[in-house]
């Protein structure tokens, strides 16, 4: 907001709004707008005002814009459902208001709107449905709606302090139970997130929407054995149940088995041919146990009836080696214009079509989308790279050569873990699966462990009046880091098979080497890097899971890649030879050489598997698992060259980094 004395202040204005003087409450907001014509609050009450004044063409203008600018906004679907509810469009309406209770499902007149158009057009099966939701919705403490709505809004921390507050008072409320560990999973506190959900649980059993959420952060936490338990849980409660059996096979493909997933998304297809988002998974299954064919078959037949299912074309574009034809992109376009796109449908397609225009060598459209993709998901993320630059900066302060002197001997002995780490899309899955080859390897997943250790010392130190991580790391006792160690040997048991060692792939780990060196002072740790213009640019292109927020904008890729190698340079100061470092561009050009490099820092015989790594038969969940079951090829070393005259904010944000590219 722009500071001008003279722009009318917001709270008077929706005062306006609410004694219904519209047009001294339009004419502020025109003065609002005329300085900051993104406020969301002003677009919302810019639209409110033209839909009482009967000026609807115009509140869907305002509408349009603030979904623009905040693409999640749940009374903004609301506020356009009203809008065409009185515009006599009721069909509109039912759309919106469906928006918006996905969005925020505290927006009662939403229900509300859905349950009279519903009943209005004799849709009494449906009309039911929504009205036992909203039900729900009035039946629940006035506190956890606004939970639930400031939850929506993005809000996690005044909605973690005011449902904390309502816990103390109704300590077994299964509701803002459920609620407090959606915003621990939301913040990566996923421990304390299962803890909760686990004990609603125990107070309400037969709870489908607990049970879900836990599921979710068994997966999330990668406990996929227990999640596969809880999901045929479901479906001996409710066999016939669509949902359970998708849910079913989804845990399934995360234990490793792909047969009997197949199988049961065969049987969903059966009684909902066509369906979109059985499709796809159906794709991901194929994609990961490297049926390529049979994945694109998926895709294309998601896209066959639902065209606007951005999440297929992304996945056709995520396989890396296909090549959209013309009359695919066409469709695009035509997927592009339509006002019900969803936001991460939106999000898909642009990246799409960014690949889409790259592989037909249209570098400025395919930047255009690129650009536009990342723009519109950077809307729902709260990263910060200032301070993203202060935590790390935090690491090299507390961890000091000095201090691993004082802890030296403590922590788990245990020599099985190979950590790779270092940036997203810069050859880490490559190391993985030429390691994995080995005999003596197994390949897991991008663990979350250390991760959430991490998270968990932080969570501690806010929680009480020890220190924050990393501060909190000198205040551990010996007893307590090596329990540490010894829980990250237990808890990462279940993903490995029968080789003495295995890989933990965790790119965000770079962060945590001190951690993981106190913890477990014997385990191996590689540094996968590669060029900067070529890594963050790879990563600037890859529309990612979670996890990789610092990628949606160039300025902040850049900058991070910029941390990341000053941190790494503290690491080699404070703990020397403890990293290798494999430059991307080396195992390209000489494949032996590093395999032998790699072999020997992992202290394992060399092995001839390694050099023929794109043989090894296994699953690969991450993007590159086209590319590494591939022999070495050089043709992506140099993709960003073709974008350089749009990559001056990335040069500009890495600086002297560039200059310091090949290393030695």
């Amino acid at each position: 907001m722009s500071t001008d004395r003279n722009t009318p202040d917001l709270r008077s204005i929706q005062e306006k709004v609410v004694a219904k003087r519209f047009d001294e409450a339009m004419s502020d907001l025109a003065h609002v707008l005329a300085t900051d014509p993104d406020n969301a609050d002003a677009l919302y009450m810019s639209a409110v005002c033209r839909r009482y004044t009967a000026e609807f063409q115009s509140a869907l203008e305002f509408l349009a814009q603030l979904k623009t600018v905040s693409p999640e906004n749940g009374r903004a679907h609301q506020e356009e459902g009203h809008t065409f509810r009185d515009m006599g469009r009721p069909d509109d309406a039912l759309l919106a208001y469906s928006r918006a209770c996905r969005l925020n499902p505290a927006l009662e007149a939403s229900w509300q709107g859905q349950v009279k158009i519903l009943s209005g057009k004799g849709k009494l099966r449906e009309a039911r449905k929504v009205q036992a939701q909203l039900e729900y919705l009035k039946k629940l403490p006035r506190q956890l709606i606004a939970v639930m709505d400031l939850i929506a809004q993005g809000k996690l921390f005044k909605a973690e302090d005011i449902c904390r507050q309502f816990l103390q008072k109704v300590p077994h409320e299964v509701e803002g139970m459920r609620l407090l560990a959606d915003i621990g999973m939301r913040l990566g506190v996923l421990d304390d997130a299962e803890f909760l959900l686990e004990s609603a649980l125990v107070f309400e059993p037969d709870n489908v929407q607990v049970r879900i959420d836990y599921i979710q952060v068994l997966r999330k936490r990668q406990k996929f054995g227990q999640a596969l338990e809880q999901a045929k849980s479901l479906i001996t409660q409710s066999p016939g149940n669509l949902q359970f059996q998708s849910l079913f096979a989804v845990e399934c493909m995360q234990t490793g088995d792909y047969e009997t997933a197949l199988d049961v998304f065969d049987d969903v297809l059966q009684q909902i041919p066509g369906d979109p988002v059985t499709l796809t998974s159906k794709g991901h299954a194929h994609k990961t146990c490297g049926n390529y064919e049979a994945s694109v078959s998926s895709y294309h037949a998601a896209l066959a009836n639902h065209p606007e299912h951005g999440e297929a074309w992304y996945s056709l574009a995520n396989l890396k080696v296909y090549t959209f034809d013309n009359s695919e992109i066409t469709n695009m376009h035509a997927q592009e214009g339509s006002n019900n796109l969803s936001h991460m449908d939106r999000v898909y397609l642009y990246f799409a079509l960014g690949k889409a225009y790259e592989d037909q060598g249209d570098c400025a459209a395919s930047f255009e989308y690129y650009k536009r993709g990342n723009r519109l998901k950077k809307t729902q993320s709260r990263y910060d790279a200032g301070k993203m630059s202060e935590d790390l900066a935090a690491q090299a302060k507390i961890c000091t050569a000095d201090f691993f002197d004082r802890k030296s001997g403590v922590g788990n002995n245990a020599s099985d873990p190979i950590f790779i780490l270092g940036l997203p899309r810069a050859g880490s899955t490559l190391l993985e699966q030429i390691l994995s080859s080995h005999p003596q390897v197994d390949g897991t997943l991008e663990l979350p462990n250390i991760l959430s250790l991490s998270q968990h010392l932080r969570r501690r130190g806010r929680q009480s009046d020890a220190s924050e991580y990393p501060q909190i790391l000198e205040e551990l006792s010996d007893e307590e880091l090596t329990k540490f160690g010894e829980e990250y040997i237990r808890d990462t048991r279940i993903h490995r098979q029968s080789a003495p060692f295995f890989i933990d792939k965790m790119p965000n780990n770079f962060r945590h080497v001190g951690l993981i060196h106190l913890i477990l002072p014997n385990a191996k740790i590689i540094d996968a890097r590669r060029y900067p213009m070529s890594c963050c640019f790879s990563g600037f292109k890859q529309l990612f899971a979670e996890g990789q927020e610092f990628t949606y904008g160039l300025e902040e890729i850049g900058r991070y890649y910029r941390d990341y190698v000053g941190l790494m340079d503290h690491w080699d100061k404070v703990l020397p030879g403890k990293v290798l470092r494999v430059q991307y561009e080396n195992v390209v050009a000489d494949l032996e050489a590093e395999v032998r490099r790699l072999l020997e820092h992992c202290e394992l015989p060399f092995d001839e598997a390694c050099l023929d790594y794109h043989k090894t038969e296994r699953s690969i969940r991450t993007p590159s698992s086209e590319q590494v079951r591939q022999p070495i090829y050089q043709a992506g070393l140099e993709s960003w060259q073709p974008f350089e005259q749009f990559l001056d904010p990335l040069k500009a944000a890495l600086g002297p980094v560039l200059d310091k590219y090949p290393m030695e």
